[in-house]
């Protein structure tokens, strides 16, 4: 398949952020695109991120994509994302983050996420908490929407980190059978991502997309390369160890120190940066002690 991908925010070019078959939009799409609907912006006054968003459907639309995977930008009731109509909703976990606009309790973030469930079109879910499984319950039962958790049918039984990336063995709750997959992404979260990838395969299929397993099993161990995605535990070099991780919140840093406690090291050096908006003292507290 033709497959677009809108992801947010980039980091280092603008362009990551469009990509259809893993190759960045255009520097020429964005300069015409931009160039064409100057009247637009100054009649309207979009935000960036819905110019953006703007560019990315008009770009999928020209190159004729089968299908695109669209991240929304917040929250997900109010984001210009979902202004479509997809075949397959997904949503991974909800944090507390961006509480200034989303909430600041994990119910009214999830009540914003949920925004993204649509009449009859099935969701996703890839982790639930006490306070979040019944809002989207609430949600995809006004929506008659079929709701499935990522967890019900299938759980990781092992996991091993190995030379070139991450092994998991996930096994199905109900026939017991168990497939290993390699990723070339190599954080522990990884091992609560793919049930979510294979649960929104298993709706994929039911919808009449072919994928079969031996292209599931190869996407997985190029997920980078596919997607053009860093800072996942990014290990930019082993001796000694440097690693890149985008994590910003108190669920990422958790993650992270979890991840880090597991890696063998005698002496850790950490630099983090974040956005003003963040709560960086709930942040900091996570971080070990004995590190610099």
């Amino acid at each position: 398949y033709k497959t677009g991908l809108y992801t947010s925010p980039h980091l280092k070019d603008f362009r990551e952020r469009i990509r259809v078959n893993g190759t960045m939009i255009s520097e020429e799409f964005v300069i015409r695109f931009t160039e064409k609907i100057q009247p637009q912006i100054a009649a309207i006054e979009p935000s960036f991120f819905e110019l953006t968003v703007a560019m990315a459907f008009d770009y999928f639309a020209s190159e004729k994509v089968d299908i695109a995977i669209i991240e929304t930008g917040l929250g997900g009731r109010l984001d210009s994302t979902n202004i479509i109509t997809p075949e397959l909703s997904v949503i991974t976990n909800i944090g507390m983050d961006h509480m200034n606009l989303l909430g600041d309790t994990l119910d009214k973030i999830a009540f914003e996420k949920a925004g993204i469930i649509k009449p009859g079109v099935p969701v996703v879910i890839g982790e639930t908490l006490a306070e979040t499984l019944p809002v989207f319950q609430e949600a995809a039962d006004r929506n008659a929407a079929p709701l499935f958790i990522a967890g019900a049918e299938r759980q990781v039984s092992n996991y091993t980190w190995e030379k070139e990336g991450f092994a998991v063995t996930v096994q199905n709750c109900s026939t017991h059978d168990s497939s290993t997959y390699q990723l070339d992404l190599a954080g522990i979260y990884q091992t609560k991502n793919i049930l979510t990838v294979l649960a929104a395969v298993d709706q994929l299929r039911k919808k009449g997309w072919n994928i079969s397993a031996e292209q599931l099993h190869t996407a997985l161990q190029k997920i980078k390369s596919l997607t053009g995605l860093h800072g996942r535990w990014e290990i930019l070099r082993k001796s000694p160890l440097l690693v890149a991780d985008v994590a910003h919140n108190e669920d990422g840093i958790r993650q992270l120190v979890q991840q880090m406690a597991m890696t063998a090291h005698e002496d850790a050096h950490i630099i983090f940066g974040a956005a003003k908006d963040k709560d960086i003292n709930s942040v900091l507290r996570l971080f070990p002690k004995n590190a610099h």
